[in-house]
């Protein structure tokens, strides 16, 4: 039988301690090095390698703001595809000169893709028949490395850790310790089974894609995608949160999210998306400006005007 998916699976707890106990036994190893080409007169650029649960290797984009720390820091999450940049597409450049930033490229993503190379759309359903074979286990690690990581460096002050994306902040807030503030989008780990049927839009459909052609394998399925569903971390999220759910009548609309938003721990913020990345990002920057006390918000030009 399928594991119904408003009970949290009774090997939860002990699954994601096993990966926790996993990732302390492995060393770190950081190797870091500079990117004069990434560097402005304002920050200094890093590539950075570390090791995560595997044994794998994985990279991040480090950003140090040239001048006296400690400072604020964002840590951008993976988002669902191949690339990762220094800072994300459409954001400030101007960010770096206010905050440490640090962009990790998970297992599978360009350069962090040896030996595995992930495919989109494929990564999805990579390994879903079993949670402890489900490549984002080892994606949740590689976060979690980073975030420990990105605590230990000096120029960090440990109050004002932002971590930020989709699903994977709040992951990453609720198993690690350093997030001080998240901004979590909602996207593919909640309610998964339940979302992805009701669209045919990728990456969800990627789930019903693969129901259609192995249909004896829904009860695995379901079980493995219950032990990422963000309701069963949300008791764990101390930090304080804004949270970004669709608009009204949308699949993750704050109505539908409700059950999300009971259950964190931390002060939690909604905010409705307006389908606009201008007006969605105006609205996170000024957000997270106030909460990391970092004056006025970093916009891009275009977004000012």
């Amino acid at each position: 039988m399928a594991t119904v998916t408003d009970e949290k699976p009774q090997g939860f707890d002990a699954y994601w301690q096993s990966v926790l106990d996993e990732l302390e036994r492995i060393p770190a190893a950081p190797e870091v090095e500079e990117i004069p080409l990434r560097g402005t007169d304002f920050a200094a650029a890093y590539g950075v390698r570390l090791t995560s649960i595997g044994p794998y290797r994985i990279f991040g984009y480090l950003s140090i703001p040239r001048g006296q720390g400690p400072f604020p820091a964002r840590y951008f999450l993976p988002r669902y595809g191949s690339v990762v940049d220094l800072v994300p597409q459409g954001t400030s450049n101007g960010q770096r000169g206010q905050c440490v930033t640090f962009s990790i490229c998970a297992r599978g993503q360009r350069k962090a893709d040896e030996p595995y190379s992930a495919a989109f759309p494929g990564m999805l359903t990579d390994g879903i028949d079993n949670p402890a074979s489900f490549v984002y286990r080892g994606i949740v690690a590689d976060c979690l490395r980073g975030l420990e990581y990105l605590g230990s460096r000096p120029e960090v002050d440990g109050s004002r850790i932002a971590a930020m994306g989709t699903d994977l902040p709040l992951i990453t807030a609720a198993l690690g310790s350093a997030a001080t503030r998240v901004i979590c989008t909602p996207t593919l780990l909640f309610r998964t089974m339940d979302v992805a049927a009701r669209t045919s839009a990728y990456p969800l459909e990627e789930i019903n894609d693969y129901l259609r052609l192995h249909p004896d394998r829904e009860a695995p399925v379901r079980d493995t995608l219950a032990h990422f569903d963000l309701r069963w971390f949300a008791p764990r999220v101390s930090a304080r949160t804004l949270l970004i759910s669709g608009a009204d009548g949308a699949a993750l609309d704050a109505s539908a999210l409700e059950p999300l938003t009971g259950a964190m721990q931390g002060q939690t913020e909604v905010y409705k998306s307006q389908f606009s990345g201008f007006r969605d990002g105006v609205f996170a920057e000024q957000w997270l400006a106030r909460e990391m006390g970092l004056g006025e918000a970093a916009l891009p030009p275009h977004w000012r005007s």
